[in-house]
């Protein structure tokens, strides 16, 4: 059976990448970009320079600021606004996951109009969107080069995943020295999604040798190299692995799927506002210890790219120290429980039972190696809790 893979058409990776972004766009045959970003880089001075990046490849770019956390489907009208405003020819998504999630979500808006709910999964959204260009700035979500955007609807709550061509950059500028100021927790939440999404593509119903090979050597450097990153922003070559690692596990998982982890993370991002990889984080090796004996030698080739068995170890023994050690990375990068975090215990347990429906409802369960019932979800959200 034939995969279906897409793939942004253009890829700066490397140091400095970012201060080509002018002839990326100009190259493309773009002149009136917006700029969708967030008030931390505005801060930061980073929009600025990449608006002069922009202005001085001969370009009419327009700054958006107004990305919020998780974006929500109200904080994409402003947006859209904006959109209109300047006839933007193409959208670049700088930041983080949210800022580009906004920049996708706001590409296909301001040629199809409607509501983001109309194109949540199960519905493939093929149709037109203006070009996106994506420069991330945290190692990651990958959505630089996936067909995913999340959007939470503002009246319901619900994460929605929107799936689709249409939501592909046409091009990424894959820049590791704009993860060098990355704080500790981010740098690990963000790590750790990375490691999730590579894990998940590679057991996914939906996997194939494309996805395989990518998914593979993505586990492999960040199991080398995240808990570096994680003690010391400055380890460049830590920085630079980890962001180039991030960029495969999301080619990887954007050619296969992810599966429970992201279904049952999405949910408690809504609800809780958690940012999205800490709350992969969270659920990672309770989900894999749930999976692992319907798909154990997917997890044992998991286990020794990630350099925790060997070839010698028979499947069972290397799916066993999978799990073992995605605890142990988690507890190695301080990564909190529900209740750490300050999660009200009684709002918790009222909000499972609707979490459990949120997650199954996503679709992705159906790509678990265990596809589970209703009630073995809302049994891994009791676990995690404490």
């Amino acid at each position: 059976m034939s995969a279906s893979i897409g793939l942004p058409r253009v890829m700066r990776i490397g140091g400095g990448a970012v201060a080509e972004i002018g002839s990326v766009v100009a190259s493309l045959g773009f002149s009136r970009p917006l700029v969708v970003t967030d008030n931390f880089l505005v801060c930061t001075g980073a929009a600025a320079t990449m608006m002069k990046a922009l202005e001085s490849a001969g370009l009419s770019p327009y700054l958006f600021d107004g990305t919020v956390p998780d974006p929500t489907t109200a904080s994409l009208e402003v947006g859209l606004a904006a959109l209109s405003a300047h006839e933007a020819d193409s959208v670049i998504g700088f930041g983080g996951g949210s800022p580009m999630d906004t920049a996708k979500a706001l590409a296909l808006l301001g040629l199809q109009g409607g509501h983001m709910s109309h194109y949540k999964a199960p519905r493939n959204n093929t149709g037109p969107a203006l070009p996106i260009i994506a420069v991330p700035t945290t190692a990651g979500s990958g959505s630089e080069a996936t067909q995913f955007t999340v959007i939470s609807d503002s009246v319901t709550e619900e994460k929605m995943l929107c799936p689709g061509l249409s939501f592909l950059p046409v091009a990424a500028v894959i820049d590791y020295e704009l993860t060098m100021t990355m704080p500790a927790r981010l740098t690990a939440d963000t790590g750790v999604d990375a490691l999730t999404h590579a894990i998940e593509a590679y057991v996914s119903k939906k996997a194939n040798p494309f996805s395989d090979s990518l998914a593979l050597v993505a586990i492999t450097t960040i199991g080398k190299v995240l808990r570096r990153a994680y003690l010391d922003g400055n380890d460049i070559q830590a920085r630079e692995q980890m962001m180039l690692a991030a960029t495969q596990a999301g080619i990887a998982f954007s050619n296969s799927s992810v599966a429970l982890v992201h279904g049952m993370s999405r949910p408690i991002g809504a609800h809780f506002h958690i940012a999205h990889g800490l709350s992969n984080a969270m659920l990672l090796p309770a989900v894999t210890a749930f999976s692992v004996h319907d798909a154990e030698s997917r997890y044992a080739d998991c286990a020794r790219a990630l350099g925790v068995a060997s070839v010698e170890d028979n499947d069972e023994v290397a799916s066993k120290r999978l799990v073992e050690e995605l605890a142990q990375l988690c507890r190695d990068v301080q990564v909190p429980t529900p209740k750490d975090y300050g999660i009200d215990s009684a709002k918790w347990q009222k909000l499972i039972p609707l979490m459990a429906e949120q997650a199954l409802a996503s679709g992705s369960p159906g790509n678990n190696p265990k596809i589970p019932t209703d009630a073995e979800i809302r049994d891994i959200y009791a676990q995690i809790y404490n």
